[in-house]
């Protein structure tokens, strides 16, 4: 009982240092993580507005089933020396003579029918944005896991500052015990110096981590798009979802994997793009209209104004008779792109299959090395106890004190590191399945 209560004070010192270092630190949550990043991350701006690109982009007019429109004007002028013979011989001449002719009207043209590639180009232009949906989830869904695996790794190293804060406060303890038995005369100078040694020693690791901490700290923020120098903690605890399946991720991810999805798509746009070529075989069909006004002034002739003004309509037709086989060789081609598409689908479905298969088993052998560490940790902990009330009754020597404080430090950062590498198994999961979401 004795020990156990110095292993506490011990821990409590520790904490007590930690918790005055981070006093003035905000505390992120990883909901709040999520969500700045969420709405300020410069990728998924990026990609949301290509998203909207493609959605705007899905219009008749695009496409080309509705008429256009437009308006001209003309209006040139001329001043010339012209001399004009009539057939009676009589010569005109006129110097500086000044004409003008203005032109103005709407036009109407508009293309009724073309072989129903207008349809396949407006089918197109919808699934492209479902492409553009699809990218969008997939930098959604790398980002999040990007926030989600920064800010476990925070956590974890949280937990190895406080690791080594420990250890600091052991050899701190150790060297205060070392000092005050050399001062009565029970320990040799030697022993002070090795436990200073230890000190210090400690004391660089935890600088050492704390370094690596604030980079990391650095890396979210960037995720975040905030100022890269803000300070802040993180949850002191790690979950982790242990309930996972092969079957059930594997139902998810041809579900909603996003990659999938998008070679889904991408199939669909050649089919689509055959439909548009195989178009060209048909006639192509358009009307037209207008209305216009013009108006022709001379110095010199028969008529020295001329005006019109007037509706123009007509019809206008053509198709493709023989193009040197060019229409035979863009159908095969359309078909080969086809089948690449298709290709592709199933290859990238092999390779999600492939990747959860080895992810899963990365998760399960993770899992097992969790509650295998979570036992060592038990051990050296409890060793650690026994070892700091024997030292202290003078029964153990500096190397056996120094050994058990070294399998407690490195059994508490290998069980840190252990649900850490857990948890990231468990996001890749999760990110493959396309089922990653705030509470992860």
């Amino acid at each position: 009982m004795k020990h156990t209560i110095a292993f506490l004070l011990v821990l409590v010192l520790s904490a007590l240092i930690g918790v005055d270092k981070a006093k003035a630190q905000e505390v992120l949550t990883l909901e709040d993580a999520i969500k700045i990043a969420l709405e300020r991350n410069y990728d998924i701006k990026i990609s949301a507005n290509n998203s909207d690109i493609d959605r705007n982009n899905v219009n008749r007019a695009n496409a080309g089933m509705l008429p256009v429109v437009g308006g001209t004007l003309t209006n040139s002028n001329s001043i010339q020396n012209s001399t004009q013979t009539r057939s009676t011989g009589e010569v005109t001449e006129r110097a500086g003579a000044r004409g003008s002719n203005l032109n103005y009207g709407v036009a109407l043209n508009w293309t009724i029918f073309d072989g129903f590639a207008m349809f396949a180009r407006y089918d197109q232009l919808q699934e492209l944005q479902k492409l553009g949906e699809a990218n969008l989830q997939l930098t959604i869904l790398t980002r999040v896991a990007d926030v989600i695996n920064n800010y476990y790794n925070l956590v974890q190293q949280q937990q190895q500052l406080r690791a080594y804060d420990t250890a600091i406060a052991i050899s701190r303890l150790r060297l205060q015990t070392a000092q005050n038995r050399f001062e009565i005369g029970k320990a040799a100078r030697l022993e002070v110096l090795n436990a200073e040694v230890d000190f210090n020693t400690d004391t660089t690791n935890f600088l050492r981590q704390e370094a690596l901490y604030a980079n990391t700290q650095t890396s979210l923020n960037e995720l975040m798009a905030r100022d890269v120098n803000q300070r802040f903690r993180v949850a002191d605890s790690l979950n982790i979802d242990d309930g996972l399946t092969l079957n059930q991720l594997t139902n998810l991810a041809m579900a909603q994997n996003p990659t999938l999805r998008a070679a889904l798509v991408s199939r669909r746009i050649a089919e689509l793009d055959l439909k548009q070529v195989k178009a060209n075989r048909y006639p192509a069909i358009g009307v037209n209209t207008g209305y216009n006004f013009s108006r022709s002034e001379s110095a010199l002739g028969f008529a020295t104004l001329s005006t019109g003004r007037g509706l123009t309509y007509g019809l206008t037709a053509s198709i493709n008779i023989f193009n040197g086989f060019l229409q035979r060789r863009n159908e095969r081609n359309a078909g080969i792109q086809i089948e690449n598409a298709q290709l592709d689908y199933e290859r990238i479905n092999q390779n999600v299959k492939a990747q959860l298969a080895a992810a899963f088993q990365t998760y399960l052998t993770n899992l097992q090395l969790v509650r295998l560490e979570d036992n060592n940790q038990k051990i050296a902990k409890r060793n650690m106890e026994i070892t700091l009330d024997k030292y202290r009754l003078g029964s153990l020597t500096p190397v056996e004190f120094r050994d058990a404080q070294l399998n407690y430090i490195n059994a508490t950062v290998r069980y840190s590191n252990a649900q850490y590498e857990a948890k990231v198994a468990e996001i890749a999961l999760k990110e493959i399945a396309g089922a990653l979401n705030v509470g992860n």
